[in-house]
């Protein structure tokens, strides 16, 4: 099919334009006006001969009408696949309102983020088929969000991960953190990031569909010092990519380490157990845990032990066997550390479902990674179309610096000072085979 282009207008010489319309709309942006030249068309003509012969329209009612259903032709292909961002209520907490911003992109994506703890609720991507289905497991209400244990699609910190016994010690001062896993401070405290409402404001861009949040951390917040001024940005790119893009700057030297917790199930959220996923993580070595899932301090090789994913493995390959570390985690819920120098953007790991044909990329700027295969699940949530999440129904991958690095000098440090400014991007990239 033959085009020629002028501005904001298109000409079409092709007898064929009428069947491949539809299929070749699709190419143009908004607002671009077709015109049907005298040369093309022939069934489009042959219907306007056959009225303006009857009597039924002059020929110049007779190519209006021709116009006219034309750029109705046009509105509705285009109108389908314009990438848009909407907005709608979700209920009130702490006294705010609270929103779901929806992102779709012109291939249908779609991801729904919730301003209550920067949570991604849904993420509708294609299978191999081209069925859309949702692959993060979540909640059809606030309230079960606010009251379900599990973390489920929110955004963590001020650190994710934990620290030992929720202690610290920074420029010679020691910091007491609140304790909300047994002896220790986990994913941020009694009241992380995860339950806070954020701050919206979406905007549309060429690299895709942005969501920016922001958050204030006030000093002392769960222990933490400093106030510490958060923007997480949500990105949905035409490639299929959901972006998450933190940044962070403080009055006072603190510490931090933010990441997102979505479960994911490629199959499709509710479906079985995520153990036939076949799993390749970047990684040569891990970082194993005392019987608390707190670093010992040691790079451990992952070669020759269950924790060994350099190639493609099934995730339940090894996941019951008789080890140590295992055991610990009842499963896998251990950071590995990525194969990659300093802050560049890098790949993580790669997930694919046989059945669905979908493949997850994760890539990341931060020097680790916690692979968790939601061994605590055990059935008790109801998820979003009442499904319950049984146990191993989700994976995480959370992008992060190393556990309780703030009390482990061989870490890479996660202290933020007055002047500089904490960043981190992560990149979810959604493929088929």
């Amino acid at each position: 099919m033959d085009f020629f282009f002028r501005p904001r207008i298109c000409y079409c010489s092709d007898d064929s334009f009428v069947s491949n319309f539809f299929i070749t709309a699709r190419r143009f942006g908004p607002g671009t006006v077709f015109l049907v030249r005298e040369t093309g068309s022939p069934q489009l003509k042959d219907q306007m001969h056959d009225m303006r012969r009857t009597g039924a329209l002059s020929r110049g009612r007779a190519k209006a009408r021709g116009f006219i259903m034309m750029l109705m032709m046009v509105s509705s292909v285009l109108g389908q696949s314009k990438p848009r961002i909407t907005k709608q209520p979700f209920g009130t907490a702490d006294g705010k309102s609270v929103e779901i911003y929806t992102l779709k992109n012109i291939h249908g994506v779609e991801a729904r983020i919730m301003t209550y703890g920067g949570t991604l609720v849904s993420l509708n991507v294609p299978d191999k088929n081209g069925n859309f289905g949702d692959v993060v497991l979540g909640f059809d209400s606030l309230a079960d969000y606010q009251t379900a244990k599990g973390y489920l699609g929110a955004l963590i910190g001020r650190y994710g991960n934990r620290i030992a016994k929720g202690t610290f010690r920074l420029d010679g001062k020691e910091y007491k953190l609140a304790v909300n896993n047994g002896v220790n401070h986990l994913h941020g405290g009694v009241k992380g990031f995860d339950k806070v409402v954020w701050t919206a404001s979406p905007s549309v861009h060429k690299d895709g569909l942005h969501l920016l949040l922001t958050y204030l951390s006030r000093d002392g917040e769960e222990g933490y010092p400093g106030n510490l001024n958060v923007t997480v940005e949500y990105v949905l790119t035409e490639k299929n990519e959901l972006k998450i893009l933190y940044a962070a700057t403080t009055d006072k030297p603190t510490i931090v380490n933010l990441t997102n917790h979505s479960y994911f199930n490629l199959a499709g959220a509710g479906s079985n157990t995520i153990l036939d996923h076949q799993l390749t993580l970047n990684a040569d070595h891990f970082t194993p845990t005392d019987d608390g899932s707190i670093p010992t301090g040691e790079l451990r090789s992952v070669k020759g032990t269950p924790f060994d994913f350099t190639k493609s493995t099934a995730i339940g390959a090894r996941i019951d066997q008789d080890d140590e570390q295992l055991k610990f985690g009842s499963g896998y819920d251990h950071n590995f550390v990525i194969n990659k120098n300093g802050q560049a953007l890098g790949l993580a790991a790669t997930v694919y479902e046989v059945t669905s044909g979908r493949v997850m990329e994760v890539f990341t700027t931060q020097p680790g990674v916690q692979f968790y295969t939601g061994n605590f699940l055990d059935g008790s949530l109801k998820g979003k179309g009442g499904q319950n999440y049984p146990r191993r129904s989700g994976f995480c991958l959370e992008t992060q610096h190393f556990p309780d690095s703030p009390n482990k000098p061989a870490f890479p440090s996660v202290v933020l000072r007055p002047g500089e400014t904490y960043t981190q991007t992560t990149i979810y990239k959604f493929s088929v085979r």
